[in-house]
C-alpha cells in the first residue's frame, strides 16, 4: 500500500486527504492546526503532530499551503527528512517562481516532484471531481495517476516544471475576468428592467455563454447551486480569487504580458476584499458594481 504524507489539512486539503482514504492509500496527515489534524482523523487520516511524523514512511508528499514562501519553507524541510526516490508533490497554488524553486529544492534531493495546482474548489474537492493541472516529468506524472485520480476527475500535463501553475493562473486569470464581466451585465440588465431569468435563458444558450454564467451565475435563482443562493457563501473565496489575480500580475510583468483586463480585475477584487468581502464568494462582486452602479441590492 502507498504510504502518503499529507501537509495542509485546509478546505481543501482535508476533503482531498479524505478521499485517498476512501481510495485504499494510508495517509499521515499534519498541518499547523491541532484542531485540522483532529477533524481529519475523523476521516481516517494518520494523525500527526509534527512533519517529521508525517514523513515517516512516507512514499509520497503531497503539499497543500497557503502561498510559495510556506511551500519552500516546507519543502526546505522535508527533502531533508525523506530518502531519495520519494515523489513530492506541491497542489498549493504558487508563484512560478517559487513553484522552480520547490522544483529545484526535490532535484537536488533526488525525488522526483510536480506541481499540481487544482481548480474544481471545496465543492470539488469533496466530491474529487477536482482538475489538476501538472507540471513536471511526464514518467512520475503517469507514476502517479492513480493518486491523483483518488481525489479528482480530470488530470492535464501541462508540460515541464512548473507548467502547471503557469497554467492554473492563467486560467484563474480568465475566471477573474468572466465573472466580472458576467455580473456587469446583470447590473446593466437590472437598470434596463431586464429580469435575471431572461437574461440567463438568452445568454446561457448564446455567444455571452460562459463558466461563470452557466456553473456559478452571480444572482440567486438561475443555477440552483450557485453560491448566489446562499449568501455568497464560498466556493471560491473573494481572498482567494484576489491571490491568484495577482499571481498572474506579477508573472505577466516579470514576461513583460500585456493584460489590461487582468489588471483591472485584480483592482477590482482588491477594491472588494478591502471592504470586508475576502470571505465571500468570489461571484458575490456583484455587490460592488451594484454600489458603483447605484443600484440597490436584488
Amino acid at each position: 500500500m502507498t504510504t502518503i504524507a499529507f501537509i495542509g489539512l485546509g478546505h481543501m486539503g482535508d476533503p482531498m486527504a479524505a478521499n485517498l482514504v476512501k481510495n485504499g492509500f494510508s495517509v499521515r496527515g499534519f498541518d499547523l492546526s491541532p484542531a485540522l489534524v483532529n477533524a481529519a482523523k475523523a476521516a481516517g487520516v494518520f494523525p500527526c503532530t509534527t512533519l517529521a511524523q508525517a514523513l515517516e514512511g512516507a512514499d509520497v508528499v503531497i503539499t497543500m499551503l497557503p502561498a510559495g514562501k510556506h511551500v519552500l519553507s516546507v519543502w526546505q524541510e522535508l527533502v531533508t527528512a525523506v530518502p531519495a526516490g520519494t515523489v513530492l508533490i506541491d497542489c498549493s497554488t504558487i508563484d512560478v517562481e517559487s513553484a522552480r524553486k520547490a522544483h529545484a529544492l526535490a532535484a537536488g534531493a533526488a525525488c522526483p516532484s510536480l506541481d499540481a495546482p487544482v481548480s474544481g474548489g471545496t465543492g470539488g474537492a469533496a466530491a474529487a471531481t477536482l482538475t489538476f493541472m501538472v507540471g513536471g516529468d511526464p514518467d512520475v506524472f503517469s507514476r502517479t495517476q492513480p493518486i491523483f485520480e483518488a481525489m479528482g476527475k480530470r488530470i492535464i500535463l501541462c508540460g515541464g516544471a512548473s507548467s502547471g501553475q503557469a497554467a492554473k493562473i492563467c486560467n484563474n486569470m480568465i475566471l477573474g475576468i468572466s465573472m466580472i464581466a458576467v455580473c456587469e451585465a446583470f447590473v446593466l440588465g437590472e437598470k434596463l428592467g431586464l429580469s435575471h431569468q431572461a437574461l440567463f435563458d438568452v445568454a446561457s444558450v448564446s455567444s455571452g455563454q460562459c463558466w461563470s454564467l452557466t456553473t456559478y451565475c452571480p444572482v440567486p435563482g438561475p443555477v440552483a447551486t450557485s453560491p448566489a443562493n446562499s449568501d455568497y457563501r464560498p466556493g471560491f473565496a473573494a481572498a482567494l480569487m484576489l491571490k491568484d489575480l495577482n499571481l498572474a500580475q506579477a508573472a505577466a510583468q516579470a514576461t513583460g504580458s500585456a493584460t489590461p483586463l487582468g489588471a483591472r480585475a485584480s483592482e477590482l477584487y482588491d477594491l472588494f476584499n478591502q471592504r470586508g468581502n475576502g470571505e465571500r464568494d468570489f461571484s458575490g462582486i456583484i455587490s460592488l458594481l451594484r454600489d458603483q452602479s447605484g443600484v440597490e441590492t436584488v
